[in-house]
């Protein structure tokens, strides 16, 4: 049975709030079918069974996501790579496509919120949430500075370390015996965002992805887990745009490096593949620039997170209801306004630790249709006008693969 793909305006539509933890149920999106999942599941498919703060059973995560017991693992994580991104062009990707076409692979996970690399790396690593990794968004408060740190380098922020207190995964799966290897590029062996969400284990690195790709091969020839990481369809999204010719040559470059991996995988092996987020093809005639608006300028210091999930962040003093207050009126159905205490209690951060709420911004705006919403007081041009865009809460942006294959 083939997927077919909904009309855009219903994929631009807000998913429902999105919960983290083990329950399942009607009406219940995320819980087991959520990213924060895979980590715990695989574990427990190798034996291993990782508790997470989130996830008390990662038993009940194996079961939930249909994924069988097997000796070696294999999880590859394509950056950018949203579900119904891929439904939309599975013309092009025959391997990907094949898995598609089996029933265990038509439903989709669900990613953080914001969904957005930083915060989906850190909820992936650890099994938990941004609310308790402290990686909220692409740019988020430093406390230690009053001011902005960016969060992909850490450039500005807190010590990795000292911001992502939670264990990893990969740690506790290495603590208890188990192999843990992860193949990937030289520059990202002792990366700030590696250390914060997915430290432990062994790292191998080589420049060219098929040298990436033959490394985790090897590794997989012995029990335990090994993580791959893609990059291309989120690095060719964000300069091209998702919609474009460019974005389909990486996608069927991505098809080819997975087929040729269930090729010369051991049998036995259990591969999954998920990605960290979807994306949003931006419409230049709805890019809103906060610094050019005195509306929304008034009383905010600084201006966080990304074009389509912005944290303000207030001046000493003003009143985030009257400021959001102010922000719905302005913008309307083009965006939606939630003051931190709201977002927390929607679970949008799922659990929060005490000490990283005020790393949360004091207003959260989530971009609408294919609005984006830029800072042009701090940002470049070039980046105020990405034509590929994500971080809201669109079934677009949040909904993510899982896909399973038992070579």
């Amino acid at each position: 049975m083939g997927l077919d793909t909904p009309d855009m305006k219903e994929l631009l539509e807000p998913s429902p709030p999105i919960r983290y933890g083990d329950r399942t149920g009607a009406n219940y999106v995320g819980g087991p079918r959520h990213l924060s999942a895979v980590l715990p599941a695989l574990s427990a498919c190798l034996g291993a069974p990782v508790a997470t703060d989130v996830h008390p059973s990662a038993k009940a995560l194996q079961e939930a996501l249909g994924l069988p017991d097997a000796r070696s693992v294999v999880v590859v994580l394509v950056d950018g790579l949203g579900f119904w991104n891929l439904v939309s062009r599975q013309g092009h990707v025959p391997y990907l496509r094949s898995l598609l076409s089996e029933p265990i692979n038509q439903r989709p996970l669900y990613t953080s919120l914001p969904s957005t690399t930083v915060a989906a790396m850190g909820v992936f690593g650890t099994g938990t949430s941004p609310g308790l990794t402290g990686m909220t968004g692409y740019t988020q408060l430093n406390p230690d500075t009053g001011q902005l740190g960016q969060m992909i380098q850490f450039r500005g922020a807190q010590d990795p370390e000292r911001l992502q207190r939670r264990p990893t995964v990969f740690e506790t799966l290495q603590a208890q015996g188990v192999r843990v290897t992860s193949s990937g590029l030289p520059r990202f062996r002792n990366s700030a965002l590696t250390r914060a969400a997915l430290r432990g284990g062994d790292y191998l690195a080589h420049n060219h992805s098929r040298q990436r790709l033959l490394a985790a091969c090897q590794a997989a020839r012995q029990s335990g887990l090994t993580y791959l990481y893609i990059r291309d369809v989120d690095k060719v999204g964000h300069h091209s745009g998702w919609e474009g010719e460019e974005w389909v040559a990486a996608l069927e470059a991505t098809d080819a490096q997975l087929a040729e991996l269930h090729r010369r995988l051991p049998a036995g092996t259990l591969t999954v593949i998920v990605a960290d987020h979807g994306m949003v093809e931006a419409d230049p005639d709805q890019r809103i620039d906060i610094a050019q608006d005195p509306e929304l300028s008034q009383d905010v210091r600084l201006v966080g997170g990304e074009p389509r999930a912005v944290m303000l962040y207030l001046d000493q003093g003003a009143d985030p209801q009257v400021v959001s207050a102010r922000w719905h009126d302005r913008l309307g159905e083009r965006a939606w306004v939630l003051t931190r205490d709201q977002a927390i209690q929607q679970g949008i951060f799922g659990p929060v630790d005490p000490r990283i709420r005020p790393m949360i911004g004091d207003l959260l705006i989530l971009a609408g249709d294919r609005v984006t919403l830029v800072n042009s007081a701090g940002q470049t041009d070039a980046a105020t006008r990405l034509p590929g865009v994500h971080g809201s809460w669109t079934r677009l942006e949040t909904q993510i693969p899982c896909l399973i294959d038992l070579v």
